[in-house]
């Protein structure tokens, strides 16, 4: 069993996904108007990919997307902020004669007056700074969910009957327990996931650079060697 930090996240607008994760972690979105206009503002845009190209985050290059496809600009937008898209970036024919991009961050959406929280850069500069903002985002995300698992998480669990108590209690969102084991096969690990889905919960993960193991099983009562979650099963 391999356990990881989960980085699970959403919001009422969509996922938000980590950028080490997404498939694009720049999406630039024109905004076309069907016009003659619409080809050097393409043409603008490809130059800002081409940049973006060649910067690097997370010891890779950039994942860039041109998104040129028809369509309104607000609605290409907000398809990409529900897809979880890191780094959104709308240039219109203002911010391409004044040598702009507008940059807005999937894990800061809306500024203080509840409007999408576009930063507005010259850009060359934003092409320098987007690794950067990716792997503060990056890095922000991960601050979150680890105080999130940290808020819903019980350590204190010693014995099965405590086990049982904990997740027989009216929590709606009981959350994970953070239990020592022996790390037993054969029967005896049969046992123990009978048990466990007899109170529908799972192991979850085993999880990494926790602190060494220092009391009983919980279940077998035999020295623990490691630490494991535990959760309830949906």
């Amino acid at each position: 069993m391999v356990g990881a930090m989960i980085m699970v996240h959403g919001d009422d607008d969509g996922l938000r996904v980590p950028p080490t994760l997404a498939p694009f972690q720049v999406v630039i979105l024109p905004m076309l108007r069907e016009d003659e206009g619409d080809a050097p503002l393409i043409a603008y845009c490809e130059e800002l990919r081409g940049k973006l190209l060649a910067q690097s985050a997370f010891g890779e290059p950039l994942r860039v997307l041109l998104d040129a496809k028809p369509g309104k600009a607000a609605a290409k937008r907000w398809d990409w902020v529900r897809k979880g898209a890191p780094l959104i970036v709308e240039v219109g024919p203002r911010d391409m004669a004044d040598g702009k991009a507008a940059a807005l961050r999937r894990d800061r959406l809306w500024n203080d007056a509840a409007k999408p929280n576009f930063v507005f850069l010259p850009r060359d500069e934003f092409a320098g700074h987007a690794a950067a903002m990716l792997e503060e985002s990056q890095q922000e995300l991960y601050g979150r969910a680890d105080a999130r698992r940290a808020a819903n998480m019980v350590r204190d669990i010693a014995t099965l009957d405590a086990l049982k108590a904990y997740f027989a209690e009216d929590q709606r969102y009981p959350g994970w327990a953070e239990v020592q084991w022996s790390r037993p096969d054969g029967v005896a690990l049969d046992q123990i996931v009978e048990q466990l889905k007899a109170l529908k919960l799972t192991f979850r993960n085993v999880p990494l650079n926790a602190a060494p193991a220092d009391g009983r099983c919980v279940f077998t009562g035999e020295p623990a060697v490691e630490r494991i979650y535990v959760a309830r099963a949906y």
